[in-house]
């Protein structure tokens, strides 16, 4: 009875898939719902400038217009007192976010772009700030709307905001993904929710971050073309932690975008401030090949097993070392009718040299044996490429092998009765 359960289980699924079939299946990472996000330029800007000057004509009032807006973004900036050449000559661009322009009269809100090359040196950063720049940061902008959460499913407008931001001179380092393609499979309203590191590790790998910042926003509508209340939070990291939340309000649907502008700029505020605090840094748990920023007793952890493998590395490289040192050992009776014994009069001593291949190993032999009241040389250790050792009956003192050595141009070092020797 089981057996028949399954199978029309099976059956029914195989049904499903046919009946949806697969254009709607592809539908799922097809479709016209990536939104491209701004290039950041860099330059320091500064929104918002409201200006109203009047003129013999429209030209003439507009041009004193922009003229102001150079002069009030730059205060914005703190810089210092400079001449009207000069400002114009940082400007960089005036971008028109809305104006009204009559025969005699320009009334405008501006955003004025400072070149950051020319402006640089008399300012730090907008608003004169010095902050440093945080680590890059995934965004994954969830919106609640209707019900329903969404992120890249549609063009939302949350979405729009954070892509036509512009965050050249944010102390944070955004990564703003277009969310075409399977960028709407992959982060989606529930990914926030999930605490899995390696799971987070792919993704974050795939966008090349190296942490995640989740800025939510909540639309409630109180009748369709009214006033839009929203509530906007910021969080961040994989445990999906709160930092500050927040409520702004539209009065109608042509104010929504300007609404949804201002908060990100104040959610920029808020991941600022956690960074200049030490909130915002990547979570050691995602970045565990770099033990240095994770917790001491993970890096303890990591160093103790790297070092747990430099150990058997060690031996295993000993290992072959002394393999091969066997393969050019005598015969174990050669061996042993080679071996020195000290005859009367003379003394045993060791002798360590440096055996870089087989002819190192006879030089070394032969240069012992060259040594007037040497006698039984043979070698007791023998490492290709490393340091192999020999013993030999002297009728003498080390010190006096070791005179006779040098004078036959080895560098010689003495310790007791081991000599060590090399060219």
């Amino acid at each position: 009875m089981r057996w028949r359960l399954l199978m029309g289980v099976g059956f029914a699924g195989l049904g499903a898939v046919a009946l949806i079939g697969p254009a709607r299946l592809i539908a799922q990472i097809e479709g016209d719902r990536g939104i491209p996000p701004v290039v950041s330029t860099g330059n320091i800007e500064v929104s918002g400038v409201e200006v109203n000057t009047t003129g013999r004509t429209a030209a003439e009032a507009r041009a004193a217009g922009w003229k102001q807006a150079w002069h009030t973004a730059w205060a914005q900036t703190h810089g210092p007192a400079l001449d009207d050449a000069t400002i114009e000559s940082l400007v960089s661009a005036v971008v028109v976010e809305a104006e009204e322009i009559g025969p005699h009269r320009y009334h405008a809100r501006l955003r004025v772009e400072f070149d950051r090359q020319r402006a640089g040196q008399f300012v730090a950063g907008q608003n004169g700030a010095v902050i440093a720049r945080s680590a890059p940061m995934l965004v994954i902008p969830v919106l609640y709307s209707g019900g329903v959460a969404q992120v890249f499913e549609v063009r939302g407008s949350w979405q729009r905001a954070w892509a036509e931001y512009r965050m050249g001179t944010s102390a944070i380092d955004y990564v703003r993904p277009s969310g075409s393609g399977g960028d709407s499979l992959l982060l989606t309203a529930g990914q926030p929710g999930r605490r899995s590191r390696i799971w987070w590790r792919n993704i974050l790998d795939q966008f090349g971050a190296a942490d995640v910042v989740m800025p939510m926003a909540r639309l409630e509508r109180q009748w369709p073309g009214g006033p839009i209340h929203g509530t906007f939070t910021a969080r961040y990291g994989p445990d999906n932690t709160f930092l500050e939340s927040f409520t702004m309000d539209a009065p109608d649907e042509a104010a929504l975008p300007a609404m949804l502008a201002q908060a990100i700029a104040r959610i920029d505020q808020i991941y600022t401030g956690a960074l200049a605090q030490g909130l915002l840094r990547p979570d050691a748990s995602l970045t565990l090949e770099h033990p240095g920023s994770a917790d001491p007793g993970i890096a303890g952890l990591i160093a103790l097993g790297r070092q747990q493998q430099a150990n058997e590395q060690a031996a295993a490289a000993l290992a072959a070392a002394q393999g091969a040192a066997a393969a050019f050992a005598p015969p174990p009776t050669q061996a042993a009718e080679a071996k020195p014994t000290a005859k009367a009069g003379e003394g045993l001593l060791t002798i360590q040299f440096a055996s870089g291949d087989a002819r190192a190993v006879d030089a070394a032999l032969a240069g012992v044996k060259s040594v007037p009241g040497t006698s039984g040389v043979a070698t007791t250790s023998i490492a290709i490429g490393g340091t192999s050792v020999m013993r030999a009956s002297f009728a003498g003192t080390s010190a006096d092998l070791a005179a006779q050595l040098r004078a036959r141009g080895w560098q010689v070092s003495v310790s007791g009765t081991v000599l060590r020797i090399k060219r």
